[in-house]
């Protein structure tokens, strides 16, 4: 009986031991000659204008012809690494953030109908740890995208503006692609469109609360690393009242509720 223990104990550990070791990415070819791509994403555009309505997603159309999603991700995989290198900071940006929101996209759709994209994936591995992004040549997730290459590389809290979740509480997908040209502009407005939409963020000058998404508080390093405060960072996104009053301080902030339904027309 002993002897059977220590080999259950041996067996067990073995086992716990192959579980957390972490796994490599799945690879594909890329080819080396492929150095550039239409930097205003031309393609990418045609497919949000079509597909984007206001505040909701028509995944049901975009489900029955997914040919030009393929062929933009398809675009964007082709891309190696020592490629994107040299371009500037905005190339990559825009390059990084619309490959998120397609990737999320093509995952919702191949899904669809689902209630909400945390529907996906099983319990230990959600929809954003699965390996679904071909990119420089690895099939990675879209954790990696965001929490690996945009926010510790370019440090720009407008990003969270920009990458969609396809969900209610998330800041509506752009109906445009980001490109390098005006990607200020667009990250900027990003935010003044999200920062106005009363059912996320708004100010009670009664009451003198601050109610803000809870994307504020899931990243708030991110905003106070910025702006030194998460109030001075939104201050701007504000109508010129409301500014005035949030930059007098002495408010309280309270989070307002994330609806994680699918934002599906």
């Amino acid at each position: 009986m002993k002897t059977l223990s220590i080999v259950a104990v041996l067996v067990c550990m073995t086992a716990v031991s192959g579980c957390s070791r972490t796994k490599s990415p799945a690879t594909y070819s890329v080819s080396a000659s492929v150095s550039n791509i239409d930097q205003s994403h031309t393609a990418f555009t045609r497919i949000l204008e079509k597909h984007v309505k206001g505040e909701l997603v028509d995944y049901a159309g975009l489900k029955k012809k997914p040919a030009p999603l393929n062929a933009y991700l398809d675009t964007l995989a082709s891309v190696p690494e020592s490629a994107f290198k040299k371009w500037n900071r905005e190339q990559q940006m825009a390059f990084l953030i619309n490959l998120y929101n397609a990737a999320t996209l093509k995952l919702v759709i191949e899904h669809y109908p689902v209630k909400s994209i945390k529907k996906i994936g099983g319990l230990f591995k959600g929809p954003w740890k699965l390996p679904v992004v071909k990119v420089f040549g690895k099939i990675e997730t879209l954790d990696h995208i965001e929490h690996d290459l945009l926010r510790p590389t370019y440090k720009d809290p407008r990003v969270h503006f920009a990458v969609n979740c396809a969900s209610i509480g998330c800041p509506s997908l752009r109906p445009e692609a980001f490109q390098a040209a005006t990607l200020d502009a667009q990250l900027d407005e990003q935010g003044r469109v999200f920062l106005q939409s009363q059912s996320k963020n708004r100010l009670d000058t009664k009451t003198k609360i601050l109610y803000l998404s809870p994307i504020f508080d899931w990243f708030e390093k991110d905003f106070t690393a910025k702006s030194g405060t998460v109030e001075k960072f939104v201050a701007p996104y504000f109508n010129q009242m409301d500014r005035q009053v949030i930059q007098r301080g002495s408010l309280s902030i309270k989070t307002t509720d994330y609806d994680w339904n699918l934002n599906k027309q």
